[in-house]
């Protein structure tokens, strides 16, 4: 990022590289300062409010511009002056101060206009320039949001003639700040066009960060294409930023345009970040280029597997349609798959936990199943009792796994992919979401599958590899009766592969499906696109289950059932503790 500071679809920039306000004479100096105001007084002309009409007498001007600069000129003697000493001062500034609680109310939506922006503040850490290079990052956010609160009260003050009697420390600064670096790596020829984009080397985050994409539910599947996207794309460097992830075992290089730079912020809540000395120098197992621009009438959501280069390619064009952090994490994890099953690893799309009892005894369960049949909430639901039963608790993966086969005679050991869990509002104790607010990042809160990103899981814990004890589907579809448990097993691999492979449930609304659907391996992300593949895989591996005596069933989490979101899985999660003690 080059410009000093940028406002575009609701998202600010602020490039402290480039320039730094540290007082207020330079804040409001700032062309960033302007471009605020100036943008505030468009929306208010746009809706006609009465604040635009306040504005219209009092300064008798028509001109956007001329407009901007005499708010600019007098908040600048606010700053020195009280309004009565203004208005003796210079007569031209009567009107607008003439009643003073008017205009406070006209700053103070002002003030709010700004809060409810997304903003982020970006230092280059390779550039010296006259800007900020060497201060401390904390402590440069800090400065910057204090030096926002001190010139509000201090206009506050200035109209108002007193100080407020209630302090509220807002955040009023950057909600995330980054530290860029460019750093070399071999990068082909066919990859040149995202050869300059800088990567993220530190994230600083306001929590909790809450966010309004414009979507909050995500569409159809990712389909392979046999032609490099990258190849029609249009990509302004300027404009676009790497986070570099470790999905697993595997690096990925997530590409992300300045416009969905929320979904790219989030990346830290889910995915560990690599840190430099992991990537520089090295080709990624994965790239994702997530908001490219090209020819297309309609948004993309394809791979390519560039067996030529090593690297498994995902691209989703630019849209509103694709503002949704789903495309962004269910792309990078289909990507992931696909690596995994070219491996001959058994992807899993579902939780995984490893529980120890106060009574000694422990277990490693997997709860597979597609998005809304309740393997997260059941998670939830076991934390929510652990004070009765559990002594620990480590979660190996809340979403997306791996299974490997080992020796002859011992159990598959599962891994993960993610450190954070993305989870539907809804479906969580209310108790439980406030408790994690402090660390959490929130999407649309007032609408229906609100979500919250928030870390559950250490990255050495899901590299670590736990033999599975229990191997679970998910079933949100049946209810449950008196003479009806809700975990029951099945006696051999035929009688399993099936309610497996099938992935049946009751949509929850975190798609675009309604009603009783089935998705091949409860899996849409790697497995449903090289199906041939996985059904050897799922033939392999339940074999093996059933020969090493992992224990295979079903638990009925109800989840899909009205009434009983929460109670279902509460239910389900006493059973398998009862299971669990008697192992």
């Amino acid at each position: 990022m080059k410009k000093e500071f940028s406002l575009s679809n609701d998202k600010v920039m602020i490039n402290f590289s480039s320039k730094y306000c540290d007082t207020i004479e330079k804040l409001l100096e700032s062309d960033g300062f302007r471009r605020v105001l100036l943008s505030y007084y468009n929306k208010v002309k746009t809706r006609n409010s009465n604040v635009y009409k306040f504005l219209c007498e009092s300064i008798e001007k028509t001109d956007s511009d001329e407009i901007t600069d005499e708010l600019v000129d007098l908040f600048r003697l606010l700053t020195v002056l009280k309004s009565s000493e203004i208005v003796r001062l210079s007569p031209r500034y009567e009107k607008i101060l003439k009643d003073r609680y008017v205009f406070f109310e006209l700053v103070d939506d002002l003030y709010g206009f700004w809060r409810r922006l997304e903003r982020y503040s970006i230092i280059q850490n390779n550039k010296i320039t006259d800007g900020l290079a060497s201060v401390s990052f904390i402590e440069a956010n800090n400065k910057f949001a204090k030096l926002i609160l001190d010139f509000y009260r201090k206009v506050q003050a200035s109209i108002l003639s007193s100080e407020p009697t209630v302090y509220r420390q807002i955040s009023a600064g950057a909600n995330a700040g980054l530290i860029l670096n460019n750093t070399v790596w071999p990068c082909p020829y066919e990859y040149e066009v995202l050869e300059d984009v800088p990567f993220i080397n530190t994230i600083m985050l306001e929590t909790p960060f809450i966010t309004y994409p414009k979507k909050n539910t995500r569409d159809g599947l990712f389909n392979e294409t046999f032609k490099n996207p990258l190849n029609d794309c249009y990509i302004n460097t300027d404009h676009w930023f790497c986070y570099p992830a470790l999905v697993g075992e595997l690096l990925a290089f997530i590409y992300f345009h300045r416009d969905l730079m929320a979904h790219g912020v989030t990346l830290c809540n889910l995915f560990e970040m690599a840190r430099e000395e992991d990537y520089r120098g090295k080709k990624p197992d994965i790239i994702y280029v997530f908001g490219a621009k090209d020819d297309y009438e309609k948004v993309r959501t394809v791979f390519y597997d560039d067996v030529k280069n090593g690297i498994m390619l995902g691209y989703v064009s630019y849209g509103e349609a694709i503002d949704y952090f789903g495309y962004m994490k269910k792309m990078t994890l289909t990507l992931h798959n696909l690596i995994m099953i070219k491996k001959g690893y058994l992807p899993i799309h579902g939780a995984m936990v490893n529980i120890v009892m106060k009574n000694g005894k422990s277990a490693n369960v997997i709860i597979m199943g597609d998005s809304g049949a309740g393997k997260s909430e059941s998670l939830e639901a076991f934390r929510g009792l652990s004070e009765d039963y559990i002594s620990d608790m480590t979660i190996v993966f809340d979403d997306m796994g791996s299974i490997k086969l080992r020796k002859s005679g011992q159990k598959p050991k599962g891994y993960g992919t993610e450190i954070g869990a993305f989870v539907r509002l809804d479906d969580l104790d209310q108790g439980y979401a406030f408790k994690e607010i402090d660390r959490s990042i929130f999407m649309n809160p007032d609408k229906t599958n609100a979500r919250l990103v928030m870390p559950v899981a250490t990255y050495k814990d899901i590299l670590k590899g736990y033999p599975i004890d229990l191997f679970l589907y998910a079933n949100n579809y049946e209810d449950l009766d008196e003479n009806t448990r809700a975990i029951e097993y099945f006696n051999s691999p035929k009688e399993a592969i099936p309610v497996f492979r099938d992935g049946a449930r009751m949509a929850k609304g975190t798609t675009s499906e309604k009603g009783l659907v089935k998705s091949y391996f409860a899996n849409p992300f790697g497995p449903y696109q090289k199906m041939e593949a996985t059904d050897k895989l799922i033939d392999l591996y339940f074999n093996e289950f059933f020969k090493t005596g992992v224990k295979v069933g079903q638990i009925k989490t109800c989840l899909g059932i009205h009434g009983k979101e929460k109670e279902g899985p509460k239910q389900a999660a006493i059973e398998l503790f009862e299971i669990i003690k008697s192992l």
